[in-house]
């Protein structure tokens, strides 16, 4: 009998990216044989190399397709105009994102190290390139004296890192809800960033320095 053509590649694909993010966060790149991703897919190992040439590519476009989705949902809603109302709008968006992909985040933060230095190098160029979408919003604020903010690009790098350490704690049944959490956290951003501020002057904290970059 004739298979419907795409009718088990259009399952099985989605599958094995789902389920490799799956066992990456739970037991670590290295950890993780493609025959037991194969296992949990449900098809023989062979059967892998039909979607992906070998577990490196496949760490890789499960990282930048997180980056791309964060990337691309972003420039779709991010505001023009007034710039504290754009870095509330980015605050909210970032978290709320991450927080619907802990795995991915997870993934993106922990694998870095176990990337090909080619493959670094193109994950790295879309995490700067989100980096400077929040750097541009505090150099309007800036401009138009809504914000203090002594080194915009510093400043963007800490606040990203802040806000992506959400995932490290909220939990849906928790005591806060994450629309109480963004409003807090809009808050300290808020402050960190106000004319006047301590805090703003001396521009937020950089985040440690690390041979892989914080997480997204």
């Amino acid at each position: 009998m004739a298979r419907t053509q795409g009718s088990h590649s259009d399952i099985t694909g989605p599958r094995l990216r789902a389920v490799a993010l799956r066992l990456f966060a739970q037991h670590g790149f290295a950890a993780v044989s493609m025959r037991r991703i194969a296992g949990e897919v449900g098809v023989q190992v062979g059967a892998l190399y039909n979607y992906t040439p070998d577990k490196q590519t496949l760490l890789f476009e499960l990282m930048r397709a997180h980056m791309e989705d964060l990337l691309a949902a972003w420039d779709e809603q991010a505001p023009a105009g007034d710039a504290l109302d754009a870095l509330q709008a980015f605050t909210r968006f970032h978290i709320r994102f991450n927080t619907q992909r802990a795995e991915a985040v997870f993934v993106s933060y922990m694998e870095l190290r176990n990337l090909t230095p080619d493959n670094f190098a193109v994950i790295e160029r879309l995490r700067r390139d989100y980096e400077t979408r929040l750097e541009a919003i505090l150099r309007r604020g800036v401009e138009d004296g809504s914000m203090s903010v002594a080194e915009p690009r510093i400043a963007s790098m800490a606040l990203i890192s802040m806000l992506t350490g959400v995932n490290t704690w909220f939990r849906e049944r928790g005591r806060l809800s994450l629309a109480q959490v963004e409003g807090i956290y809009w808050d300290m951003v808020r402050k960190s960033v106000a004319r006047g501020s301590g805090a703003a002057r001396e521009s937020p904290p950089s985040p440690p320095r690390l041979a892989r970059r914080c997480p997204l």
